[in-house]
């Protein structure tokens, strides 16, 4: 399970440290690919592959499924760890998510985010949060 929060730097040709913490589930090679929140996400071949099926299954005649697999799939790029542990992302999802110099990697169960530090600390601020209304959605959904 990919959990946690870290903090890197992004190199002046695209490379980042993916966390130690996170090769183990990710493997040597892996999916990057546009998020959304303007953030990266990243996720090993088989999530990758899981959640390729389940745009797979659904219906093409539906507008909002072929966008939604438009922007998932062609930003999509294999990445595979240097010897430092580090990936070079492509420039195209580096201005994607508006990657600066400071970014965080973050853990979200089946996959792990790349952000830029002030989106994500801007994201992340308590004040535009709404953490009651928050829990009431996911009460709707059986959380």
């Amino acid at each position: 399970m990919l959990l946690g929060e870290y903090s890197h730097t992004l190199d002046s040709k695209g490379r980042v440290i993916i966390p130690v913490k996170f090769r183990d589930d990710l493997g040597n090679s892996f999916i990057v690919t546009k998020g959304l929140d303007e953030s990266l996400f990243v996720y090993s071949k088989s999530e990758w592959e899981k959640f390729e099926n389940k745009i797979r299954a659904l219906p093409i005649t539906s507008a909002a499924t072929r966008t939604f697999a438009r922007f998932m799939f062609s930003g999509a790029t294999e990445c595979e760890l240097d010897k430092q542990g580090r990936i070079n992302l492509p420039q195209s999802l580096i201005e994607y998510a508006k990657l600066k110099k400071e970014v965080y990697i973050i853990g979200v169960s089946t996959r792990v985010e790349i952000w830029d530090k002030k989106v994500w600390e801007d994201y992340n601020n308590q004040d535009n949060m709404n953490l009651e209304e928050i829990a009431s959605q996911m009460s709707n959904l059986g959380i």
